[in-house]
């Protein structure tokens, strides 16, 4: 497994404290404050420790509360609200300082077989051709922090091929739809476990950006405040990270300084195995 990828895993596996107490690290992503989707898996994570074995993670509802600070542990709380014969629900609270930061609802079960039906993958480019993620991170070098300048520079976990490429430098007009290629970088153990948090840890990215393409901004235009307020995630399939998983991007509204966006995830042959769904501030500040 490349070093690059076996860290994420790390860091995305909190060390259990007591039954219910985990602690986890605060990263620096390169831009001052914690990447949510990295709080958002490690919550998961938690709640995961938790739950009886032969219950998989199906459903998950986070907000975001304050931002994260890097360097700052992060103290995470279960509380095992219920479990049933057929569902387990646990919640989270992440907290840094004695601050609540996020909180987590999410649901297990136990597979079942039944009744099956799903939307088709949209006709898109495959990922073989596509340019790596490392082709556009170029581009960003002379614009971004030299942290996140550090980051982009580094081998990824996650490798990412954009269909359509979208440069945030020169951010122009566009539909709000974004695809997007995604493959963990080695090959991953066969535990379902590894994958979803993977999958949580992915999902928070390139969601908000697609809502501000219909106005030509980008997250980094001058005066434009972009983050998370909330997320949720269901999982309808079994898949896998080390294979190459398309994220289907679409906002459908943005006012009042919220921006709404949904991304589907198929497989390469067109299984869709997961949905997200967030919403997240958007505010114009430039004038």
């Amino acid at each position: 497994m490349e070093a690059a990828l076996q860290e994420l895993i790390d860091r995305i596996a909190p060390t259990q404290v007591d039954a219910y107490h985990f602690h986890a690290p605060a990263i620096d992503p390169g831009w001052g404050r914690l990447y949510g989707g990295e709080v958002l898996a490690q919550a998961a994570a938690a709640a995961d420790l938790t739950v009886p074995q032969g219950r998989w993670l199906h459903s998950l509802h986070g907000y975001f509360l304050r931002p994260g600070k890097p360097g700052v542990l992060i103290d995470l709380e279960v509380d095992p609200i219920r479990d049933g014969r057929s569902f387990t629900t646990r919640r989270v609270v992440a907290r840094q300082d004695g601050e609540a930061i996020f909180s987590l609802s999410a649901s297990f079960q136990a597979p079942e077989e039944g009744l099956d039906h799903a939307d088709s993958m949209p006709q898109v480019q495959g990922p073989d051709g596509l340019d790596p993620r490392a082709v556009f991170s170029r581009k960003l070098l002379d614009t971004v922090p030299d942290k996140l300048k550090e980051r982009l520079q580094k081998p990824p976990a996650i490798e990412i091929r954009q269909v359509n490429p979208y440069d945030p430098t020169e951010p122009v007009v566009s539909e709000p739809r974004r695809q997007v290629w995604y493959r963990a970088v080695g090959t991953l153990p066969d535990d379902p476990v590894v994958h979803h948090r993977l999958l949580a840890w992915a999902s928070d990215s390139h969601l908000l950006t697609t809502a501000t393409q219909p106005h030509g901004v980008s997250w980094l235009t001058p005066g434009l405040q972009v983050a998370s307020i909330d997320h949720a995630l269901w999982i309808h399939r079994p898949f896998r990270m080390d294979e190459w998983l398309l994220y289907d991007v679409e906002s459908s509204s943005l006012s009042s300084s919220r921006g709404w966006v949904r991304g589907r995830f198929f497989t390469q042959d067109g299984r869709l195995v997961a949905t997200a769904v967030q919403e997240g501030l958007i505010r114009d500040r430039r004038t």
